[in-house]
C-alpha cells in the first residue's frame, strides 16, 4: 500500500514530489473540490482565526507620541505613508520567505505554510491599523487589550473604526463576539486564499502580492479614518516624546 493511497500513479513518481508540493498541494488539501477536503480547509482556517484572535492583544503598537518622536517633522499623511511603506515591506518579506521555503526539493507541509503566511501578514496589518488610528487621532476606547480587539475587528472587516458608533468598537470579547469575529476572519481568509498562497508561485510573486494587498487594505482604512480625522493639536497629551523613548 503506498504512503498516499489517494495519489494517482503519476503522482508517485520521483519527479512528482515537487509538483505536489507546489501546485497540487492546495488541490490535495481541498480534496479537489470534495466535501471532505473542503471541510479540512475550513477547519484549518478556523484554527488560524482562533490563533489570530489570541495573538492580537500581544501585538505591540506605538502610540502617537512615540511615532512623532521616531519620525519628527512629518505631517499626519507623511507619517501614515511611512507606516504603510514599512508594513508593505514586512508583509512582502513574509511572502518571500514562505515562497522560498516551499521551493525546496522537499517543501514543507502546505497547512503549516498557509498558517505561517496568514498569521504573519495579519500581525503586521493589525499593528499598522492600530498605528494609523493613532496618526489620525482616532484611538479606540478602552485598555490595550480592548483597543487590540477593536483593531482586529477593523482588520477583519477591512474598514476603519467609527468612534461615533459604540457598536462598531466590539471591544468586549464575549463568546458571541468571538464567534462572529472568527467567522469574519474565516470569510476574509477564504476569500483571499489565492493571494495568501505564494508557495504555489514562488518567492518573488508572493512578495509582490502581499505588498499589493497590504497597500490596498491600508488605502481602505485611511479613507475611512480621514472622514473622522482629529487634528493633532486638538488631542490631549499628543506632544511627541523625546526621541528614543518608548
Amino acid at each position: 500500500m503506498p504512503a498516499d493511497p489517494t495519489a494517482l500513479p503519476t503522482e508517485r513518481t520521483p519527479g512528482a514530489l515537487q509538483e505536489r508540493g507546489h501546485r497540487a498541494s492546495l488541490a490535495a488539501l481541498t480534496g479537489r473540490g470534495a466535501t471532505r477536503g473542503g471541510g479540512r480547509l475550513r477547519g484549518l482556517i478556523a484554527a488560524i482565526a482562533d490563533r489570530i484572535i489570541d495573538t492580537a492583544p500581544r501585538i505591540p503598537a506605538r502610540d502617537l507620541a512615540t511615532l512623532r518622536a521616531q519620525f519628527p517633522g512629518l505631517t499626519p499623511e507623511d507619517l501614515a505613508d511611512k507606516l504603510v511603506a514599512g508594513a508593505c515591506a514586512a508583509t512582502a518579506t513574509v511572502g518571500a520567505g514562505v515562497g522560498a521555503a516551499v521551493m525546496l526539493p522537499v517543501p514543507p507541509a502546505m497547512p503549516a505554510e498557509l498558517a505561517a503566511e496568514v498569521t504573519g501578514v495579519a500581525a503586521v496589518e493589525i499593528k499598522l491599523i492600530a498605528e494609523l488610528h493613532e496618526v489620525y487621532g482616532l484611538r479606540p476606547a478602552g485598555n490595550f487589550r480592548q483597543r487590540a480587539m477593536a483593531c482586529l475587528t477593523s482588520w477583519a472587516e477591512e474598514r476603519g473604526i467609527d468612534l461615533a458608533k459604540p457598536a462598531s468598537l466590539n471591544i468586549a470579547l464575549g463568546g458571541q463576539m468571538r464567534r462572529e469575529l472568527r467567522q469574519q476572519i474565516m470569510k476574509r481568509t477564504l476569500r483571499n486564499l489565492p493571494n495568501l498562497a505564494p508557495f504555489m508561485i514562488g518567492a518573488v510573486v508572493g512578495a509582490f502580492m502581499n505588498r499589493r494587498d497590504t497597500r490596498r487594505l491600508a488605502e481602505k482604512i485611511r479613507k475611512d479614518l480621514r472622514a473622522h480625522q482629529v487634528p493633532w493639536d486638538d488631542l490631549p497629551g499628543s506632544a511627541p516624546a523625546a526621541p528614543g523613548n518608548g
